[in-house]
Formats: C-alpha cells, structure tokens, sequence
C-alpha cells in the first residue's frame, strides 16, 4: 500500500495571499524583510521541500515492494534449501535437524481433545 502523499493547506494559504496581495503593489514592502518577493521566496521553498518529501515517499514504497519481493523470494530458497537437504540425507537425519528441520520422531502430534464437558449444577 501506497504512502499517503503530503498536501499542505498553509502552502495553498499563502499561494492564494501572496497572489491576492500582488494585487496591491508588485514589490510591496512592508518593513522588517517582509517583502512579497522574500514571501514567494519562502512558499517556492515550502513547495520544493513538499515534492521532495513526496518523491521521497514513492522510493521509499518501491523500495519496501523491492524489499517484500526479496523476503518471500528468500523464504521460499530457504525452504528449498531445506527440502534439498532432505532429499541428500533423509528427513529423520541429525543433518536435517542442523539445516533447522524437525525430525519426524521429535514432532509433537496434536491431539484432538473432545470439547469439555461440563455438569450441570
């Protein structure tokens, strides 16, 4: 499953401010740096670390896809390599039960209890 990609209200907020107030002058300064151009300066740089953080986000979901490929393509190796250590020495053999089997004399069965059956009081 896909990461949720980042959207930001404040970006879209001061996107649609600093349009509206293009509207009263196009260098308007308003004392202390705080200018419509160090303004616009600040939302580009809002905006470039949002779609950063979203690329950033897609590597990572492909690289996880990548990662689970890798898992089940080892797991299923494992099991063969398992198998195949079976078929050269036998499942009952102490080799078997050193590649990390178990050997059928040691395994526990299950048994099947009836369910219980209480009196009743």
């Amino acid at each position: 499953m896909a990461r949720a990609k980042r959207t930001s209200t404040s970006l879209q907020k001061a996107e649609r401010r600093a349009s509206a107030m293009g509207s009263i002058a196009r260098n308007l300064d308003l004392g202390n740096g705080m200018t419509l151009a160090s303004f616009w300066a600040d939302i580009d740089a809002m905006r470039d670390r949002q779609k950063k953080y979203n690329e950033l986000l897609s590597t990572v979901d492909q690289l996880y896809n990548e990662m689970l490929d890798a898992e089940k393509a080892l797991a299923e190796k494992s099991e063969r390599m398992l198998n195949a250590v079976a078929v050269v020495y036998g499942r009952k053999s102490s080799e078997y039960e050193m590649a990390g089997g178990k050997r059928r004399s040691e395994r526990r069965r299950s048994s099947q209890s009836a369910p219980d059956q209480q009196s009743v009081a």
